[in-house]
């Protein structure tokens, strides 16, 4: 198993109500896991990630941790189908941050497309998935 160059950590409140979301709601697999650390590796599609149960094993808290974890930061996690994943999380009942729509971004002279949609994962992290629409000339 080949690990990213950047692989983000997340602390977590209940790492088997993080696990379910993650795994049963979004779709990521399980690549290992230390239950007596309170800690699970996950991947989807290439996407990697590791969740942690606070006050378990080794934290780097850095000040108090309170709702919503995260601040000032959303996660893009690239997917190949976003249809089938935003009704996956519809179906679940779990509540839509930003509603899947197109958006295109400026990188100097071209526009990149992205299908996209945001949620909050149960612990306030925010999620951006999107599926490349590919490119474009920008009109600027």
């Amino acid at each position: 198993m080949l690990s990213n160059p950047l692989v983000p950590e997340l602390d977590c409140s209940d790492l088997d109500r993080s696990t379910h979301f993650y795994v049963d709601v979004l779709g990521f697999k399980i690549l290992y896991a230390r239950p007596e650390d309170n800690f699970v590796f996950l991947e989807r599609e290439g996407a990697q990630l590791m969740i942690e149960q606070i006050g378990v094993g080794r934290n780097w808290v850095t000040a108090e941790l309170e709702y919503p974890f995260g601040r000032g930061i959303n996660f893009q996690i690239k997917t190949s189908d976003i249809d089938a994943l935003y009704n996956r999380v519809q179906a679940a009942d779990h509540p839509i941050f930003s509603e899947i729509e197109e958006k295109w971004y400026r990188r100097d002279d071209v526009l990149l497309g992205n299908h996209q949609f945001l949620i909050q994962d149960p612990d306030g992290y925010l999620l951006r998935f999107f599926q490349d629409l590919g490119s474009k000339p920008s009109p600027l």
